[in-house]
């Protein structure tokens, strides 16, 4: 006659701990075919994904290994205590083969919930972005390549999906460190009094952060029902077109600095009437109009190079873009900008730009539970553990708020095993 065991995998606190964090999941949208291989329990598998981040454990061998020694936390996640867990082609196929848009299903259902709670209002919001380090050689600087680390036109083998971008860091003020990369990036939207993401987006560094900042608005607004007051962001965001879209389109204000980048030179320049002059003293050439973006400009030209005064060996004021390039170029702004409507350089602004800070520690979290270290290939299995990422801080949210412990609710790596209770 079979014996019982003497410790029973419920008996565990550890079990219950986990078991009660998951009891905040919802479902997985999508019921499995019935034609097939015998399916394995998807809401089971997005469990283990789930402890797998929490629990810091990068790569899926590790996650797999942890499984088939532990059998209270199979039965924590679902699986049958008694039996192995999924191969690791399984949990590596619910990754690759699931489309993004149903895990994106369960992080709105919880952030819908944390709303519905009043944990979150998205009130006040930020958006910013972080890099996603792929998985591939040309990351490995121990590793010989044939062509060029970073030669952009090539792909990688091990991802052709990734893309070559820049990581930016300052160990000290006024001192920057530049390094280059293949990967993503992961843009996001936080609450920032709740320090919590709304919303989130991965692409590979191909795209630019400028491109995404509407579309994180739009369907954070959209989907969730939300009416921004205000909106933070770096001076990367500093386009025409973010701004319009946030003090008209979207009726909240915007706290975004200058960038110098998109910020013309006009010391020596002098607009008479209709009329620009130089750092020469000389009438400038008019060309025409031009449009770009709906900012209508009139452009003016250097007047040895486009008008009808004789050639010049050297700019009367030796200005450097006479030999630089074809002399100097002025644009007149024709159509109102909306940076006059923002408050730059006051107190207000200033202060409710410091909140933007909130942002950098939601994505500081997220690197907690290595969303910035992926040990997946491929644009839908990087999206996948990025939302992964997302899905396990929100849940935490829920589960602390919901047990009574509402000041716990950003304890993403302390909460289930120091604070929740058996």
């Amino acid at each position: 006659m079979e014996q019982p065991e003497l410790i029973q995998p419920e008996h565990l606190a550890s079990r219950l701990k986990w078991e009660r964090l998951f009891e905040f999941l919802p479902p997985w949208p999508v019921r499995p075919p019935r034609r097939g291989r015998k399916p394995v329990d998807r809401d089971a598998m997005l469990r283990a994904l789930i402890y797998q981040r929490l629990a810091r454990k990068r790569f899926l061998q590790d996650l797999h290994t942890h499984l088939a020694e532990n059998p209270p936390m199979r039965a924590a996640c679902g699986f049958n205590p008694y039996q192995p867990p999924p191969s690791l082609e399984r949990f590596s196929a619910f990754l690759g083969d699931t489309a993004n848009q149903l895990f994106q299903t369960v992080r709105v259902h919880l952030v819908k919930e944390l709303i519905q709670a009043r944990v979150v209002s998205g009130r006040h919001v930020g958006f910013d972005s972080c890099p996603v380090e792929s998985w591939v050689r040309e990351n490995n600087l121990k590793t010989g390549l044939r062509r060029s680390r970073y030669d952009k036109t090539h792909l990688c083998r091990g991802d052709p999906t990734a893309a070559l971008g820049v990581r930016i860091h300052y160990p000290s003020p006024g001192k920057k460190e530049v390094a280059y990369f293949w990967g993503y990036r992961n843009h996001a939207l936080a609450d920032l009094e709740a320090e919590l993401p709304l919303w989130e987006i991965t692409e590979p560094n191909s795209v630019a952060e400028v491109t995404l900042a509407i579309p994180l608005l739009k369907n954070a607004s959209g989907a969730l029902n939300l009416t921004f007051q205000s909106v933070s962001g770096d001076a990367e965001y500093d386009v025409e077109r973010i701004l319009r879209y946030i003090v008209k389109d979207s009726k909240a204000e915007a706290f975004i600095p200058r960038n110098p980048r998109n910020t013309q030179d006009t010391s020596g320049f002098q607009r008479r009437r209709d009329n620009v002059t130089c750092p020469a003293d000389l009438t400038m050439y008019r060309k025409g109009k031009m449009t770009v973006d709906g900012v209508t400009y009139v452009q003016y030209s250097c007047p040895f190079y486009w008008g009808r005064k004789p050639d010049l060996l050297m700019c009367p004021v030796n200005h450097p873009k006479f030999t630089q390039q074809k002399g100097c170029n002025y644009l007149w702004r024709q159509t109102e900008t909306i940076r006059a409507l923002l408050p730059y350089g006051t107190d207000y602004f200033k202060r409710h730009y410091d909140r933007r800070t909130a942002v950098e520690r939601v994505f500081s979290r997220l690197l907690a539970i290595t969303l910035e270290e992926p040990s997946v290939r491929g644009l839908t299995s990087v999206k996948n553990h990025c939302t992964l990422s997302h899905i396990s801080v929100l849940l935490v949210a829920l589960a602390a708020h919901r047990l009574g412990h509402a000041d716990k609710i950003r304890f993403v790596r302390t909460f289930v095993p120091n604070i929740l209770a058996p």
